[in-house]
């Protein structure tokens, strides 16, 4: 039997969602390496999808937030459709969560905040990279970091102009329990005049 197939009843959810993922979350600390990985899905103007690795930086009432250049391509498409879908995958416990919401901008003393608690190495390669732009060889990266280490020796690291947060608002939630022979559990939250309806989804 696989030990990551356990039964996940209407009875064992709790009527937020947010108060289920953090269960979630909590129980998957300490048996995943990154429980904070999750993939990002944004969608260019007209519709075309991408999708990479982010790591989550916080959570509460007001969303789910990460942390990104601004002009990178997530950011840009952000910038023309506001809208993303998050994923969450501990295959040990086998379990996934799927959040789906608009996106906005954090405050900017939000993002400084969490700039400045990041090492300096980080500080200084977002400084110094210009996210997912051409870039001809590694060497330029590497230059550009070294000159902002030698112009910065000493002071702190402005948070770059064009590098913040994002915050999700959850419209849905979906939380995905491994089963045996693909029966899997699944249910699906949705706002629902300002409360949150709960839905088993066929797997």
């Amino acid at each position: 039997m696989d030990q990551r197939a356990r039964p996940l009843e209407r009875s064992d959810l709790d009527a937020d969602p947010l108060q289920q993922f953090e269960r979630w979350y909590r129980e998957v600390a300490g048996v995943v390496r990154a429980p904070e990985a999750m993939a990002l899905a944004t969608a260019s103007e007209n519709g075309a999808p991408s999708l990479r690795m982010v790591l989550l930086k916080g959570f509460d009432e007001d969303g789910f937030v990460f942390y990104t250049a601004y002009g990178s391509r997530k950011g840009s498409e952000l910038a023309q459709n506001p809208r993303a879908a998050l994923l969450f995958y501990w295959d040990p416990l086998g379990r996934q969560v799927r959040i789906e919401g608009r996106v906005e901008r954090v405050a900017r003393e939000l993002s400084e905040e969490y700039f400045h608690s990041r090492p300096r190495g980080a500080q200084l390669a977002a400084l110094a990279s210009r996210q997912s732009t051409v870039l001809g060889d590694r060497d330029d990266l590497l230059a550009r970091y070294a000159q902002l280490e030698r112009e910065l020796d000493g002071r702190e690291v402005p948070l770059p102009e064009a590098w913040g947060g994002f915050r999700l608002e959850p419209e849905t939630y979906e939380f995905w329990q491994h089963r045996e022979n693909r029966l899997h559990d699944r249910f699906r939250y949705r706002r629902d005049d300002g409360g949150w309806t709960i839905e088993r989804l066929s797997p």
